[in-house]
């Protein structure tokens, strides 16, 4: 991303999830040499403000403040609530890149398509796949969206499609984001998954 965007932009990963697809630590799984997690936090290096949202002491990344989940096992509309928390204690009222670990291909011009598509009005932006679906992971969200998620949360609600209010959200086009940052979208849910990782975008 370039500068003049990142400075009000919170970058946060969430890290808590369980790999019961993957069968071992997702996180950790190694992918051109390098963690999953580590790739994702690659994409985001330049926030100035970076929170990991995960278990105490369960993962190490320099130069993240690691962040627990105020509801553990509650999956990651719990997650985007903790770090629209935290931005909002720290930053104020502030826009916050939130991605999956699982998302390896995420690059900086992927974040700065989002981030140049937000408008006055607007409190999420989400990309479109190629189907034309918004995904709620690697998107942007506002602080301001804290208690409508807190609301949700405390009804019940756990899928993470629930943060964004239709009404205020912005999409980017998948040929877009494909242009910028050629399967960007692509997620690692299994160890088959993680193999055929390294043919994408060939």
């Amino acid at each position: 991303m370039g500068n003049g965007i990142v400075r009000d932009v919170v970058a946060a990963i969430t890290a808590g999830g369980r790999s019961s697809r993957f069968g071992s630590d997702k996180v950790l799984a190694l992918w051109e040499g390098r963690p999953l997690l580590e790739h994702v936090a690659a994409s985001l290096a330049a926030c100035p403000l970076r929170l990991l949202i995960a278990p105490p002491g369960r993962y190490e990344l320099p130069g993240w403040r690691n962040v627990p989940d105020t509801r553990p096992g509650e999956g990651p509309l719990a997650a985007l609530e903790a770090a629209l928390r935290t931005a909002q204690v720290e930053a104020g009222s502030i826009w916050v890149a939130f991605a999956g670990v699982d998302m390896p291909r995420l690059t900086p011009p992927y974040w700065e398509a989002l981030a140049q598509a937000r408008t006055p009005d607007a409190s999420a932006i989400l990309a479109l796949d190629a189907a034309g679906r918004p995904q709620p992971l690697a998107a942007l969200y506002h602080t301001a969206l804290l208690p409508h998620v807190t609301a949700r949360l405390d009804g019940g609600e756990r899928r993470l499609r629930a943060a964004a209010l239709p009404e205020l959200t912005v999409t980017v086009p998948f040929h877009i984001l494909q242009a910028v940052s050629p399967d960007a979208l692509r997620n690692v849910n299994t160890p088959a998954d993680l193999a055929a990782l390294g043919e994408a975008g060939r």
